[in-house]
């Protein structure tokens, strides 16, 4: 038979079953009633989107065991799979978010009540029981429970072949699920039995219980039920490929449900009522106490930047003089696997620390030993718009001509940045080049506002009676900050290239390295300046668009167009200006998962340039793929997601309807970063088999 036929034929056998049809309808008069009685004596509590929310939780139920969803189930398992996601997260969810429990006692008649459920309302033993069955921690391990046994190959192959079996799968999901979102959703006139802020790590770790299986589904290299090998094939589906879609339903949009309230409850804990505020100390004690690290060895950036100046000079040199083949030479692999990958990572855990060891200020330095500039930047050109046309030229650029594998054009874009930095800072005061120009210090800036760490000042008391400002102008011993930042008044990473020359010069000793709630000042909630918002548009969309150009064919068109274009035309309004820090988290987290991606796979990239070196035979590098390797990249989208839905959310100053349209732009960021993911990625800057 043909797949059309197929369809046809279970299309053909599928019947509403009337009973569970008629059981929906009953459930949604007694609701009805009951919230009609409640919305007029309390319309507060019962709005209309109640109604609609329970509404749609009903026909969730519907659609995922009563509709043609349902007859599809036993021939694709991704089929099934949406059947399951419909019973253990939109139903539930929706059911609870309606409060049924007092509208359905007002919706049956006040009599039976009385006389038929009365009694048992109100037996102690059966309050207690009941307590003890909505407990988080019966519903949690109610939901991991039904989740990982109904998905061992026994189990599901049982539901499979027997039709009560597999409603008593279904029932055990949707009441399990039933439990495990009480807490959540906190079901009036329920009462809570854990602090509101236990909800965040109750959803993680549930969450944690669904990527190890989705994981297992999605990468498993055989089918792992046998049902759906031996059933005939649909629309050209393999069997392999329809267990691998399964695992990516049950991945991303599962996720997704645990993350966003999970997102909610974390901001609840942060920026809640003052309840919750005395409970956000014993969450995060290290942010509350603000320690200040100030570093002791001045002399320790000097050895870094050298150390980093011979490196950089041994790719140019390799480049201009070495063979041709990116794998084979340290302009193919030093810049393009180990530096970006610990770039991105060392952003993430200590903060701006490439620009710290930067190599190029270090020549810079010791030309100024025999001379000084003698201009000031030009007033017109104090913007980024320099820098993120530089940056959108170099993602152009990186993937129209292939960097990755052309040591030539890499030695000379290594050249160019040392002779431009040197011309700028020789003849403009201050660190023009860093400031103002240096495409790569820009992405560094933006993406340190997602740190930890932050230079600022111990004591803000100390510095309301300081006369001379040494941490700005400098001293005799010591020179003050180049970016022009005065730290009793600096607010988070942006512009700073962690130089600690302000540490070092302030006499008080009241400068240095503190612990910060990472993204705090991204949510300021004003419009930032147009280049401000160019940048961060340019780096959000550039992170996605550069890492699908090594799963996807995109042209040079088409590439110019998405990095220029759609900054620009998202900058001409005010509300994008003023939610486009909003995109910095999620847009650094995709920026971590792709170079991650390279810093694992590519980890012994080096060793065929190193042997070349010193006259050895070149080893064949293998690049494997560590099946834990995707399941980190999604997790650091995650992270990022639920950031950057904070700062939009801080931003929209809770109001719904400025937040929606922001948040979808996220979501569906987040979905393509997960899509892309997901895709077999090149092995660049490999030596393969």
């Amino acid at each position: 038979m043909t797949p059309t036929n197929i369809s046809a034929a279970v299309l053909a056998s599928w019947a509403i079953p009337i009973p569970v049809l008629l059981s929906l309808f009953a459930v949604a008069v007694i609701y009805l009633r009951g919230w009609l009685t409640l919305h007029r004596e309390m319309p507060g509590k019962y709005p209309r989107w109640r109604l609609a929310s329970f509404f749609g939780g009903l026909g969730a139920l519907f659609i995922a065991i009563a509709s043609p969803l349902d007859a599809f189930s036993a021939l694709l398992l991704q089929v099934h799979m949406l059947q399951h996601l419909l019973l253990m997260m939109v139903a539930p969810l929706l059911i609870w978010l309606g409060q049924p429990l007092l509208a359905m006692v007002r919706g049956v008649p006040a009599k039976l009540v009385r006389d038929a459920f009365s009694p048992f309302l109100t037996s102690p033993v059966l309050m207690r029981a009941g307590r003890g069955i909505t407990h988080p921690a019966t519903g949690w391990l109610a939901m991991a429970a039904a989740t990982a046994i109904w998905h061992l190959p026994k189990f599901y192959e049982l539901a499979l072949r027997s039709p009560s079996w597999h409603q008593t799968e279904h029932a055990c999901f949707l009441a399990a699920a039933l439990l495990f979102w009480w807490p959540v959703i906190e079901v009036w006139p329920s009462h809570p039995q854990w602090p509101r802020w236990t909800m965040f790590p109750y959803l993680l770790l549930a969450d944690f219980v669904n990527s190890g299986l989705s994981a297992w589904l999605t990468f498993s290299d055989r089918v792992v039920y046998p049902s759906y090998a031996a059933a005939p094939r649909l629309w050209g589906i393999s069997a392999l490929d329809d267990q691998s879609t399964a695992g990516v339903i049950m991945w991303v949009p599962g996720s997704i449900f645990y993350l966003v309230p999970a997102f909610l409850v974390a901001m609840q804990a942060l920026v809640g009522s003052r309840r919750q505020k005395r409970i956000a100390p014993v969450m995060f004690p290290i942010l509350q106490n603000e320690r200040v690290w100030i570093p002791r060895y001045p002399h320790f950036r000097r050895i870094l930047q050298g150390t980093m100046l011979v490196l950089a000079a041994a790719v140019i040199a390799d480049g201009f003089w070495g063979p041709q083949i990116g794998p084979l030479n340290f302009a193919g692999t030093l810049p393009w696997t180990y530096w970006r990958g610990f770039a991105v990572i060392g952003l993430l855990a200590a903060g701006n620390l490439f620009c710290m060891v930067c190599p190029l200020t270090l020549p810079r330095d010791l030309a100024r030993r025999f001379f000084r500039p003698r201009f000031r930047w030009p007033k017109q050109l104090r913007s980024k718009w320099i820098a993120v046309g530089l940056l959108a030229l170099y993602l152009w650029s990186y993937e129209i001509f292939s960097l990755w594998n052309s040591p030539w054009l890499t030695a000379w874009i290594a050249t160019g940045y040392l002779v431009t930095a040197l011309a700028v800072d020789s003849l403009f005061e201050g660190a023009s080049f860093c400031k103002y120009v240096c495409p790569i210090g820009q992405f560094h800036f933006v993406h340190s506002l997602v740190s930890p760490l932050e230079v600022k000042v111990r004591d803000a008391k100390v510095c309301t009676s300081c006369e001379t400002h040494d941490c700005l102008r400098g001293n005799a011993r010591q020179r003050g900050c180049e970016m022009h930042l005065f730290q009793p008044r600096k607010t988070g990473n942006f512009d700073c290239t962690f130089c600690l020359d302000c540490v070092q010069a302030c006499p008080q000793q009241n400068v240095g390295i503190a612990m910060v709630v990472p993204g705090e000042q991204l949510r300021a909630g004003r419009p930032v300046r147009p280049d401000l918002a160019a940048l961060v548009f340019l780096l959000a969309l550039g992170a996605f668009i550069n890492a699908a150009g090594m799963v996807v064919s995109i042209g040079p068109v088409v590439y110019a167009a998405a990095l220029l274009v759609a900054p620009l035309l998202l900058i001409w309004s005010e509300t994008a200006r003023r939610f486009a820090p909003a995109l910095v988290p999620l847009g650094f987290s995709m920026w971590i998962a792709h170079f991650l991606f390279h810093l694992i796979t590519g980890w012994k990239s080096a060793l065929p340039a190193i042997e070349r070196i010193f006259r050895l035979a070149i080893t064949t590098v293998e690049a494997p793929v560590p099946q834990w390797l995707t399941a980190a990249q999604i997790l650091l989208l995650d992270g990022g997601l639920l950031l950057s839905l904070y700062v939009a959310w801080r931003i929209a100053d809770r109001h719904l309807g400025a937040l929606v349209p922001w948040a979808l732009l996220v979501c569906l960021l987040y979905c393509a970063g997960v899509w892309i993911l997901f895709q077999p990625m090149q092995m660049r800057g490999m030596v393969m088999n």
